[in-house]
């Protein structure tokens, strides 16, 4: 089940979702976290310092270490604006404290007198304030609970009054809550400690409307990425479907398989590929059994001949003496013949295979050209033809199979003979082509090729209805034999033509 794409590619897009939603929750939130508690902790700190201040005169309230003003400023700042309260919602009530002006005496270390003192504070404020004497009893309590009960057991009182800073945060019972101790100082001299209490109750909501809120965005997202993960994983799905079921049929033959090529990416270049593959597998089969019927027919015209050649002459006209030697040389013909056909297909064969073997060499192509009209030149006159090399001609060094070219120009020069009107000229040039190489044109003006038959001249066994019956002899292999062996000199390998005017065959060679 979960080897299909249709099914992985869903699920590792909802997967990344998770993955991504998770951690960017994970740490926003725990940053959130930290940034308000910071805050509501320097919050309580600054309204320590407002309150020992307006109830001991010259008092000074120790901070943490390290405690930078303006940064916590800023904290305070943006957790107020939360809170929506500033510092000034801290107003104090006070009666039967010292009169202004007045100090403590010297040596005078306690706050004994706050005991005595009535204080109101805002109703707006939810803080809660103890001011504790240097021995850890409340003074003071903003609820009116605790006065005189001893706090020194309270590990924050008890290091507050060694005169060490000391919050903590607690978050483990139903109410979370922070909690501060500022130690107070009067010229040096530890007076008390200022202890609040703050609950957390603005920041857990906060904090879990947030939570809240990314849930819910998070489901979203894995909702929209498992829509999308669905359709993007049919889409792929379903080309790569149908292009396993057309390869499947290809296996077992059906070389006509054709997928449909619904847009530009891999996957459409890759179903452009596939009908690319398939149109020339079944060209190529089609070729092949092409190929086998024109192997057929061409080899049965001569098997033929020569069977009935065979039964005449075992009927008696093996006697006739002249009428032996005609049969004799009828068969000699066939027999020709066929071993021209196998030769041919030989070649061919070792062309596909890369197997011809060629034996380069820097020779006079020049020369191989006027050896081959002179080789020709009397079966060109039998037609009235004139077979002539153009004056002129000049062709770089080139390296190449002399053997191998001649039969190409043979092959070239015989069509040429073959399909020209009598008193005709075939010519041959060489010149220098593209890139040094040596560029060899047979131009002749015969009967030309038809125009619809032009793009298949080349093919084996082709031959045009008109231009290349079998009434001139032939078996539609010279020109395929030509450019193959051409081409596996790393030439190229042409023909222009106009019906009636004549046809040029051309052929590049490399240069050396």
């Amino acid at each position: 089940m979960f080897s299909s794409i249709r099914i992985r590619l869903p699920l590792s897009y909802l997967a990344v979702i998770i993955l991504a939603m998770g951690l960017s929750g994970f740490l926003l939130l725990s940053f959130l976290e930290r940034y308000f508690l910071q805050a509501t902790e320097d919050s309580l700190i600054t309204q320590a310092q407002i309150t020992a201040q307006a109830l001991i005169p010259g008092a000074i309230s120790t901070g943490p270490p390290g405690d930078v003003p303006a940064e916590r400023a800023d904290r305070v700042s943006i957790y107020n604006t939360i809170q929506q309260q500033q510092s000034d919602n801290l107003s104090l009530q006070t009666e039967n404290l010292l009169l202004p002006g007045e100090e403590l005496a010297p040596g005078e270390a306690d706050l004994t007198y706050l005991a005595d003192a009535s204080l109101q504070f805002s109703a707006q404020l939810e803080t809660r304030i103890r001011i504790l004497d240097a021995q850890g009893v409340v003074l003071v309590d903003s609820r009116q609970e605790e006065q005189g009960i001893n706090l020194q057991a309270d590990p924050l009182v008890a290091q507050a009054l060694t005169g060490q800073y000391a919050s903590r945060t607690d978050q483990s019972g139903p109410e979370a809550a922070m909690y501060l101790a500022l130690p107070t100082l009067v010229d040096n001299q530890l007076v008390g400690v200022v202890y609040l209490s703050q609950p957390l109750d603005d920041i857990t909501t906060v904090l879990r409307d947030l939570r809240t809120r990314w849930l819910l965005s998070t489901a979203i997202a894995l909702l929209l990425s498992g829509i999308v993960g669905l359709m993007l994983s049919r889409a792929i799905a379903k080309p790569l479907r149908q292009l396993t079921e057309a390869a499947g049929a290809v296996a077992r033959g059906q070389f006509d398989q054709q997928v449909p090529v619904r847009s530009k990416n891999e996957i459409g270049r890759l179903s452009r590929t596939f009908n690319e593959m398939t149109a020339r597998l079944q060209a190529a089969r089609q070729m092949q059994t092409d190929f086998v019927a024109n192997v057929s027919h061409e080899l049965r015209t001569p098997l033929t001949t020569v069977k009935g050649v065979v039964e005449t002459l075992r009927d008696g006209a093996v006697d006739d003496l002249e009428v032996r030697d005609q049969f004799l040389e009828s068969l000699e013909t066939e027999t020709d013949r066929l071993i021209r056909l196998v030769n041919n297909l030989l070649t061919l064969s070792r062309a596909d295979s890369e197997a011809l073997n060629l034996r380069r060499e820097s020779s006079d192509l020049t020369g191989l050209i006027q050896a081959t009209i002179a080789r020709l030149a009397t079966q060109a006159a039998t037609k009235g033809l004139t077979l002539k090399m153009e004056p002129g001609s000049q062709t770089p060094p080139v390296w190449f199979d002399p053997d191998r070219i001649e039969q190409v120009l043979v092959n070239l020069l015989d069509n040429a003979i073959k399909y020209s009107k009598p008193g005709g000229t075939v010519t041959v040039s060489v010149a220098a082509g593209p890139d040094q190489s040596a560029l060899v044109q047979v131009r002749d003006e015969g009967i030309g090729i038809p125009p619809e038959d032009l793009p298949r001249i080349g093919q084996r066994f082709y031959r045009a209805d008109r231009a290349r019956s079998r009434a001139k002899g032939g078996s539609g292999l010279g020109l395929a034999i030509a450019q193959a062996l051409i081409l596996a000199h790393g030439g190229q390998l042409w023909l222009e033509s106009q019906e009636g005017q004549g046809t040029v065959v051309s052929f590049t060679l490399p240069a050396s």
